[in-house]
């Protein structure tokens, strides 16, 4: 392949990009794990809630959401009036597939007297029938807001067991997981350790609790991030979907930062690319839509989780 060609139309497809954002008063939403090409067109790169929640406050009449399915109905759930792109259409998050709504009733009706904490990364379906939704930085003061002493979480059995250290409650997890976080193992963290003694350990609360137990800190993509570019240290291993490391060389220049795992790469977020992104917005799709007696009751959730 002739490289300058491939760069010049790369060039020419984010110049249409740019034309027709204008024209069609859209914002760019990109979450930290999407393709770097991706990530250096965005308005805004961050993690899903964070980037749904801004959109509800901009000033727009489309929001193109590249990232995955559930990331796009949360925005359109909280921005009615907007229209929600996802350009790549059959970006799916398979978490969020691993329970539904009729098994959520089912549950439930086991369980009559335990609230649900549903993690963001869940269908409005899902949400729709929860108490309160939760992300992977505050599932352990949404946990401990509660009455109930008993909590169903669902889907990530994760990042359930993670905020279980955290609170007396008894927490029920679903058995869902992420197939990226989960594959992550301890004698991957031992072998990057060695390979670089002098570095912090990083993980995201939805590895395994082996994990979690090797790591220096624990947080959420963002908290990552943050973490990097606040911290005194110089050198940092880092646990969770590779794209984040874009987005750190970006945001905290000077700081050397090593994959835990090089093969933790998300299929999905991996599916949006340049001329995705501009046919979505010739196009004004495919879009994103959610009933609205379940988007009412999503939001909800939502909106009770942000008040805690």
């Amino acid at each position: 392949m002739d490289t300058g060609v491939f760069v010049q139309d790369h060039a020419a497809i984010r110049d249409e990009i740019r034309r027709l954002k204008e024209e069609r008063n859209a914002i760019l939403l990109v979450h930290n794990y999407q393709p770097a090409e991706i990530q250096d067109i965005a308005d805004l790169t961050g993690d899903s809630l964070e980037l749904s929640r801004a959109a509800a406050t901009m000033e727009c009449e489309v929001i193109v959401f590249c990232g995955v399915d559930f990331m796009a109905e949360t925005a359109a759930i909280l921005s009615p009036g907007k229209t929600v792109l996802l350009p790549a259409e059959d970006a799916c998050c398979p978490m969020a597939q691993m329970i539904t709504a009729d098994e959520l009733r089912l549950v439930r009706s086991r369980h009559p007297g335990a609230a649900v904490v549903c993690y963001v990364n869940t269908t409005a379906d899902v949400k729709a029938g929860s108490d309160i939704c939760c992300t992977s930085s505050n599932a352990v003061d949404v946990v401990n807001s509660l009455e109930e002493e008993e909590i169903i979480f669902v889907p990530d059995q994760n990042l359930a067991r993670y905020a279980q250290r955290f609170t007396t409650k008894k927490i029920l997890p679903w058995e869902g997981f992420c197939i990226v976080h989960d594959r992550i193992t301890p004698a991957q963290v031992q072998e990057v350790k060695q390979a670089h003694p002098g570095a912090e350990v990083l993980v995201h609360p939805e590895c395994r609790q082996e994990v979690i137990d090797l790591a220096d800190h624990v947080a959420s993509t963002s908290g990552i991030i943050k973490h990097v570019c606040s911290s005194a240290g110089r050198e940092f291993i880092i646990g969770t979907e590779v794209g984040i490391l874009h987005r750190i060389r970006k945001d905290c220049p000077g700081k050397l930062c090593y994959p835990l795992a090089p093969a933790a790469i998300c299929r999905n977020m991996k599916k949006t690319d340049l001329g995705k992104v501009r046919d979505s917005l010739a196009t004004l799709s495919p879009r994103i839509t959610v009933p609205e007696d379940i988007a009412a009751r999503a939001r909800r959730a939502i909106e009770r989780m942000l008040e805690v």
